[in-house]
């Protein structure tokens, strides 16, 4: 009695389709790691435009670089409009507070965490 001796294996079908499937996997997680680099890239331009919008506000004290950069941190950690609008509020607040202090040099940077502008 002859028996077939047939390999067990894989197809080469098969083989093929899992390198193709695995080929395709690769490019598309490079794809989405450079568009994740390009995105917080545009999330860091937008708080920094944000932030000079918000510098025309600015008089002669103007809040130091400790509110600024908190102000980019809860800006960048926003998920919605209304976040952002608060963030907004509250920045514009300190800037008015700085405002108060324009009287002098001296009464700006006197404990207030403001700076005089040169």
């Amino acid at each position: 009695m002859m028996f077939s001796r047939k390999g067990q294996g894989l197809p080469i079908n098969v083989i093929i389709v899992a390198a193709l499937a695995l080929i395709v996997l690769v490019v598309l997680v490079v794809i989405f790691t450079g568009q994740t680099g390009k995105f917080t890239q545009k999330v860091g331009e937008e708080t920094k435009t944000e932030l000079f919008k918000m510098r025309i506000f600015y008089g002669q004290c103007r809040p130091g670089e400790s509110f600024e950069n908190a102000f980019m941190s809860q800006y960048d950690g926003t998920s919605s409009e209304e976040e952002r609008d608060a963030a907004r509020s509250s920045f514009r607040d300190e800037i008015d507070r700085c405002k108060e202090f324009s009287d002098s040099k001296e009464s700006c940077e006197s404990g207030s965490g403001c700076v005089w502008q040169s």
